[in-house]
């Protein structure tokens, strides 16, 4: 008895000291753990600049983020140590998700080609399409992706490697937010969904609430995309004014004012995540208002009258404004737009006006990115993509892109090749992404190949030779009308055999061949209904001369017709009525699998049944009045 009590007490001493040993262990790791990550904190965080800045100029100190520390950490240990991409040149393809957002399993397929096709990652702008939880799930579409399907998003990404770059407008185009009542409070124009009233302390936590959950999904991702752009009416509301006319500042300084804080948050919570913008309310600022000297004279001059260049002086690089914290995305989406606007093709001692890029360089940021177009910026209704026009895009991007080195320190970081599906959130849809992929291709490849020098703009046909299958040699053609070399004969093969087409008619905006893309069948029947559709049915209605004669709009109302004249058009009527009726049963299918039933009824609506249904009426009135067999007109 005695030998068992001095063993129990035994091993009770022998457990209290390993969990004494275990403690001090665990206490002597959080030490060393703890001090490293002040170590990141104290680095990086300093938003307003190094330590004895004075920015109470543009903030006060009262409405700057403060983070309990013990917070800070926890949510710092959570961000993933970012990779350095710094020498990496990005190529993203922009998802427009808020209209015509497919479902995961087309992404699917699509991600493998954007990374054959020479893209390294894509640009999310989710918009309703994100799964947001608690009081922001009122945001949600109906048919918005799950979690799991976020999650799934990332892991195709990751596999075939795609850098996830989700982008989350924080200022202007937040339609989908303030068309809510919930939230009608935050406009800067009562009238108007388009802005957020930055006055409202409840907009900064909107946003703070929104970018949290959208970040915390996207726990892989290096940058995040504040948007900011087109902030229409910023500065029409009751309190803008006031705020102006008290601080004695403008629109510009009251833009940075809230582009500084939404930085601020994401600087001092998610340490080492880079930000991106895009860069046109920028464009208006001046140099000194960007570097934050100060207030009073953000905005020197509207676009159409470009600045002054000042005295030719290189200036410093300045840590107090925003430059530091986010890289300006530069967008210009017309086919020539004017590239010395952006940056001087031919070194000049002292230009007229300032390039946007030697603005950016003397308000001290470090890097930019480039947006150019491979769709939908053509039209709000466009439904088939123009792929000279996309192209022209691309070439002239080449042109500033050569003339960045001489820019230096600043640097390219990257290209986004914008594929816009609506112009925002209230308008119809532009071409959907299995139309664009064509598109999508030449555009990509011309950044990966380069423009080659280019010895004749008048060439008509580059053929470029093919072996097939068994010693049979086909010819595959890309019409590069007008476009002489810019667009390479590497870049022909590479688009023609990864979409396995025969040819392209730039100036046409046709393929020929099966093909073998995604979506490659939708592809083929949009070209019909864009083609074909309107031009058949008003041939029908309105060139017919029997229809004209014998069955026009009187008749039909009065249900007056005589079955022998009729019966001279009813079997063509009914035939064009049978075939489109029966090609719109298979088109409804093919984008089932592609889309989401609110996208496929609201395509139908625009594209289809407008015209369709002008013929679907005929019918119906045709079998109607013919079974009547003659009889006096209706009263």
């Amino acid at each position: 008895m005695a030998f068992q009590r001095s063993h129990r007490l035994n091993l009770l001493r022998l457990v209290v000291l390993l969990l004494v040993a275990l403690a001090g262990i665990k206490f002597l790791f959080r030490d060393s753990f703890t001090l490293e990550l002040h170590k990141h904190v104290s680095k990086d965080s300093g938003f307003w600049g190094d330590t004895g800045d004075i920015v109470q100029d543009i903030i006060p100190q009262s409405q700057v983020l403060e983070v309990p520390a013990a917070k800070r950490i926890s949510l710092k240990q959570k961000q993933q140590v970012p990779r350095d991409v710094s020498a990496t040149e990005m190529r993203l393809v922009h998802l427009d998700l808020k209209g015509a957002a497919p479902r995961v399993s087309y992404l699917e397929q699509v991600f493998p080609l954007l990374s054959q096709l020479g893209a390294n990652g894509v640009l999310m702008e989710y918009e309703d399409m994100f799964p947001f939880k608690g009081e922001l799930e009122i945001l949600r579409s109906p048919y918005s992706y799950s979690e799991e399907d976020i999650e799934r998003i990332q892991q195709l990404a990751e596999q075939h490697k795609l850098e996830v770059v989700p982008l989350v407008q924080t200022f202007g185009h937040v339609e989908f937010i303030l068309k809510h009542e919930k939230y009608q409070h935050l406009r800067e124009v009562e009238r108007f969904p388009n802005s957020f009233n930055p006055h409202v302390p409840d907009t900064l936590a909107l946003l703070k609430s929104i970018l949290s959950q959208v970040i915390e999904k996207h726990r892989r991702s290096t940058w995040i995309h504040i948007g900011a752009d087109e902030v229409f009416h910023l500065g029409e509301g009751m309190d803008s004014k006031n705020w102006m006319s008290h601080n004695k500042g403008d629109v510009g300084t009251m833009y940075l004012k809230h582009i500084k804080e939404v930085l601020g948050f994401l600087t001092a919570q998610y340490w080492g995540l880079r930000v991106l913008m895009w860069d046109d309310m920028l464009r208006k600022i001046s140099v000194g208002a960007l570097r934050g000297e100060g207030t009073g004279t953000a905005v020197v001059a509207p676009l159409e009258a470009p600045q002054q260049h000042p005295p030719c002086v290189h200036a410093g690089r300045h840590q107090s404004g925003i430059a530091k914290h986010v890289s300006p995305v530069v967008w210009f989406y017309a086919p020539d737009f004017e590239a010395e606007q952006i940056v001087a093709l031919v070194a000049r001692a002292c230009p007229a006006a300032v390039p946007f890029l030697t603005k950016y360089v003397e308000s001290g940021f470090e890097a930019v990115w480039f947006a150019s177009a491979f769709k939908g910026t053509t039209g709000p209704a466009q439904a088939w993509t123009p792929l000279s026009y996309h192209l022209k895009n691309h070439l002239s991007w080449l042109k500033v892109m050569q003339a960045v080195p001489r820019l230096a320190p600043l640097r390219l970081q990257g290209v986004v090749l914008t594929g816009w599906q609506r112009y925002d959130h209230y308008s119809v849809l532009c071409e959907l992404l299995p139309v664009s992929i064509p598109s999508l291709a030449i555009c990509l490849q011309t950044l990966v190949n380069g423009e080659t020098p280019s010895p004749a703009l008048t060439s008509t046909t580059c053929h470029t030779p093919w072996s097939g299958g068994g010693g049979r040699q086909r010819r595959k053609s890309f019409s590069s009308l007008g476009f002489g070399g810019g667009f390479t004969e590497e870049a022909k093969r590479k688009v023609l055999d990864v979409l396995g087409l025969e040819s392209v008619q730039l100036e046409q905006s046709t393929c020929e061949g099966r093909g073998a893309f995604p979506g490659v069948e939708i592809y083929h029947m949009v070209e019909q209904v864009n083609g074909h559709l309107k031009e058949s049915i008003l041939k029908a209605l309105e060139e017919e001369s029997a229809i004209k004669g014998w069955f026009s709009p009187y008749h039909r109302k009065r249900q007056f017709g005589n079955p022998r004249n009729m019966e001279s058009f009813g079997s063509k009527v009914l035939k064009l009525h049978d075939d489109w009726e029966s090609f719109i049963r298979d088109l409804h299918a093919q984008l089932d699998r592609i889309y989401f039933p609110d996208t496929v009824e609201e395509w139908m609506e625009e594209n289809v049944n407008p015209y369709l249904d002008q013929l679907r009426d005929l019918v119906r009135d045709y079998r109607a009045i013919i079974r009547l067999n003659g009889r006096p007109k209706a009263t």
